[in-house]
């Protein structure tokens, strides 16, 4: 990635210094289908016009293009010679007059990493097709720009394709002659503008709003997605979930949606969930079930449809003027995408989802060496690119949710409507937030914003109960902590619970009081005099962002009773508190994995289920002793067997303890069943074996030896669409053999021949928790390539082998050493490359840690 990137001061330079008029952009994609020409990379003609004012003329400033060659460079009707201006990333700009049209022409390259324009061959058909990804900001890499978020300018797209594609932009489009060309679209960044190319599937529909005024507002909504995977589009639930959000948007926010029509977008070898391009919102393809899913999965698609249609007023509309305010849209986009799914959809019990699911990601990034206050200092592009992390989004809309608590719904809603209405097209700052919710809530925001948003850390809550000789409570208090490294007490808002069991044996809360924690200590005066409790929630209805503890009486109380929790809010919370403390090492990882199996098969919200499988799994693989492993192995196998067994037909713990033991098979029954259900030799009556639970089996009989590669080929025959190539991919880099190990590590490390999709699949594949031994000489390889992998390839491609090859497995302290060594003589690497390295050291570290707590457990 050398050249590439840009820095805060050389953005904040640029904008003093330029204003851009718009830009009109021609993209030739003809060449997306057909042989290749020539040698090196496949590329398209991109010409760009763009015009813009220097308010200090005969300035010099700079454009950016990544480009493999450039064609012709004009500036003001001005040949300039492309080897002269053109480094590879910048094209230099001198004597600047006070309006200015830059024109270049240029042959950029298509993508192969989900950066840029990505070009896609379907397997199934030969089909091809395109799609464009931006953020942060790989825009250049499609046409010359000013590419920061703050250079808001129009845009008018034209594009010459093949002649049976259809092609899609961020305004509504028409061919003619040949070329489709797009409505300009209203001033927006760079980073949101978007093209999509191919013979999609293409569905449509149409929301309609009347106002109090009488005016109407129609929005033609439309959806798409790859031809092979028509057949298993509900697009129907799509647009269900869009036409709530929209009504609801619209209900709160007072601003009419700006950007014309609603296209989504559903793209493969996608790299992240979706991205809120105005008028065309591009999804991962894998939001389109291909097989029989839980309820947990439409929910979690919902959440993303109204996350990235919260953006066309948080992020598109209003933008943060540098990446150091990402919080601006993607905590509030967090915050709405659950706010919304409670408020306007079938999915009411969403703030449990988020409070066990989103929050663990935000508790796990804040504990990392490289947590940052929710407003990060952002010194360049690639520290922006790591910065789309647990802190930015989970705990920004956690800090969100207790925000609505303290200033109240209304004025939180009432500051928004102002923000959008003041800030319409333009680019904001913290305080700029800040000042109008001081507005509505006639609150003083600084402090707040000092506490939550400008420190890094979590604190923990634990609660201290004295009670008197008559058995009720004698005081009840809230002891605040927080971690040497980050010492920050902060107010909460909170609500204590007290929990007891009723005659039938249901543990339920019997009293409740919300108090402001503010400090070391905080004494619950309401509390006093109440009935003694079996269990103490200090942060009921998740009311704050924190890490619950418990004292010795409620641990006790879970220890048994954690399935007789009534209020599934509640027990989330306390299941979330007991894997907070097993990651801390307070908590030995085989008492989780024993609570797991007590418990998990009494829990009535799915997500909480699929969430604790996957902790589970996690304990054994990570925190548990390495003497008890096989134990854990077994037990956890043998519980997942017998849970399945017992399983309603055809329901939905059905399903997620099939793929949980598919996730923890190694001992010859569960294999067995697996192969038989696979065959059709055994049954278990209810349990639909489709294609994608057909590949969720064949992966641990792949890693355990039982099948081979011809089996995997035979598998492919059957599903050969792209989704069955990356399932084969990765079991077949599963497998238990030094040959494969081999093979997958030259794959990925050493060639680029593999799309972003396909390198994904094989490092899920490669590290395999029963062969340990197998990639261990791995871990020395590990450190001498990442250094000139993060060079050579682009960040995406980067991030994914230094995050995906890191020999977690290889936990020892030899490993730990081998990483310090490594740090201490890479103090020059790049930091974003340092960053990595050190969050993987932290997970290691804090699993030996684990380790030694449950070894203790066991003597």
């Amino acid at each position: 990635m050398p050249g590439e990137n840009l820095s805060r001061d050389e953005a904040r330079e640029r904008a003093a210094l330029l204003s851009v008029d718009g830009y009109e952009v021609s993209l030739d994609v003809r060449s997306a289908t057909g042989a290749a020409e020539g040698e090196g990379p496949r590329t398209f003609r991109s010409v760009t016009t763009v015009r813009f004012r220097c308010n200090e003329p005969g300035a010099s400033s700079f454009a950016d293009l990544i480009a493999p060659s450039v064609t012709a460079v004009s500036l003001n009707g001005r040949d300039l010679d492309p080897s002269e201006v053109f480094d590879g990333s910048r094209i230099a700009l001198e004597d600047l007059a006070a309006d200015n049209e830059l024109v270049v022409d240029a042959q950029c390259a298509y993508s192969r990493t989900g950066e840029g324009l990505h070009r896609f061959v379907d397997p199934e058909d030969g089909e091809v097709y395109l799609y464009t990804q931006y953020e942060p900001a790989d825009s250049r890499r499609v046409f010359a720009n000013f590419e920061q978020p703050d250079l808001k300018a129009p845009f008018r797209f034209e594009v010459r394709a093949p002649e049976e594609w259809t092609v899609w932009s961020n305004g509504a489009g028409e061919r003619a002659d040949g070329v489709w060309r797009f409505a300009e679209t209203k001033p927006i960044s760079t980073y949101i503008t978007c093209v999509v190319a191919g013979p999609y599937h293409y569905v449509t529909d149409s929301y309609e709003r009347v106002f109090e005024d009488g005016t109407r507002l129609e929005i033609p909504l439309g959806a798409l997605c790859r031809k092979g995977l028509a057949p298993h589009f509900d697009a129907d639930d799509v647009f269900l979930v869009t036409k709530q959000g929209l009504d609801f948007f619209h209900d709160h926010f007072d601003y009419p949606y700006p950007f014309g029509k609603y296209d989504q977008a559903f793209v493969p070898e996608y790299n992240l969930g979706a991205m809120e391009n105005p008028g065309l919102v591009t999804f991962r393809e894998e939001f389109i079930f291909r097989g029989k899913v839980t309820r947990a999965s439409y929910e979690g698609r919902a959440n993303v449809v109204l996350h990235e249609m919260a953006h066309m007023w948080f992020g598109d509309l209003v933008t943060m003027e540098w990446w150091d305010d990402l919080w601006l849209k993607e905590s509030f986009a967090d915050f709405m995408g659950t706010f919304v799914n409670v408020g306007a959809t079938r999915f009411k019990d969403a703030w449990i989802t988020f409070a066990n699911r989103r929050k663990a990601w935000a508790y796990r990034a804040d504990q990392l060496p490289s947590t940052h206050p929710i407003t990060a200092d952002i010194r360049d592009l690639e520290d922006a690119k790591l910065n789309f992390d647990g802190i930015t989004y989970a705990k920004g809309a956690s800090v969100l949710k207790q925000l609505v608590a303290y200033v109240g719904q209304d004025a939180f809603l009432e500051g928004a409507r102002r923000y959008f209405k003041r800030h319409a097209y333009g680019n904001t700052r913290l305080g700029d937030l800040l000042s109008v919710l001081e507005e509505t809530s006639g609150r003083d925001m600084s402090a707040w914003a000092r506490s939550w948003l400008q420190t890094a850390g979590v604190n923990s809550l634990t609660p201290q109960v004295l009670l008197s000789a008559e058995g009720r409570v004698d005081e009840l208090a809230v002891v605040q902590e927080a971690a040497e490294s980050h010492p920050e007490l902060r107010p909460h808002r909170v609500a204590v619970g007290l929990y007891r069991r009723t005659g039938a044996g249901a543990l339920e809360r019997y009293a409740r009081a919300e108090v402001d924690v503010d400090g070391p200590r905080t004494v619950v005066a309401e509390l006093a005099g109440a009935e003694a409790p079996e269990l103490v929630l200090v942060n009921d209805d998740d009311l704050t962002y924190c890490k619950t503890r418990f004292d010795e009486t409620s641990l006790a109380t879970l220890r048994d009773h954690l399935g007789a929790l009534t209020d599934p809010l509640a027990r989330a919370l306390c299941w979330s508190a007991l894997w907070n403390m097993t990651r801390d090492a307070l908590l030995p990882a085989r008492d989780f994995v024993g609570l797991v199996l007590r418990f998990a098969g009494r829990e009535s919200d799915i997500g909480v289920l699929q969430m604790l499988h996957a902790w589970a799994n996690s304990a054994l693989t990570h925190y548990a002793a390495p003497d008890w492993r096989e134990t854990g192995a077994r037990l956890l196998g043998e519980g997942a067997l017998r849970r399945l067994r017992d399983a309603a037909p055809g329901g939905e713990p059905q399903l997620a303890w099939a793929r949980f033991l598919a996730a923890v098979a190694s001992g010859e029954s569960e294999l067995r069943l697996l192969r038989g259900l696979l065959e059709g030799t055994e049954k278990i009556e209810g349990l639909e074996v489709d294609q994608e639970l057909r590949w969720a089996f064949l992966e641990p009989l792949a890693a355990h030896g039982v099948v081979d590669g011809s089996v995997l080929l035979a598998e492919l025959a059957r599903d050969d669409t792209a989704s069955g190539k990356r399932h084969q991919v990765r079991c077949l880099a599963a497998r238990p053999s030094e040959v494969v190990k081999a093979q997958a590590w030259a794959q990925v490390v050493e060639s680029d021949a593999l799309s972003n999709a396909l390198v994904e699949a094989t490092i899920a594949g490669f590290a395999q928790a029963s062969q340990r031994e197998l990639i261990a000489p791995y871990a020395q390889k590990y450190f001498a390539a990442i250094e000139r992998v993060w060079a050579e390839r682009s960040i995406q491609i980067g991030m994914d082998v230094v995050r995906g090859l890191f020999p977690s497995l290889r936990d020892s302290k030899d490993t730990l050493d081998a990483t310090d060594a490594w740090l201490s003589a890479h103090e020059d690497a790049a930091p974003a490359l340092r960053r990595l390295v050190l969050e993987a050291r932290d997970d290691l570290a804090r699993a030996l840690r684990g380790q030694a707590c449950d070894a203790a457990a066991g003597r």
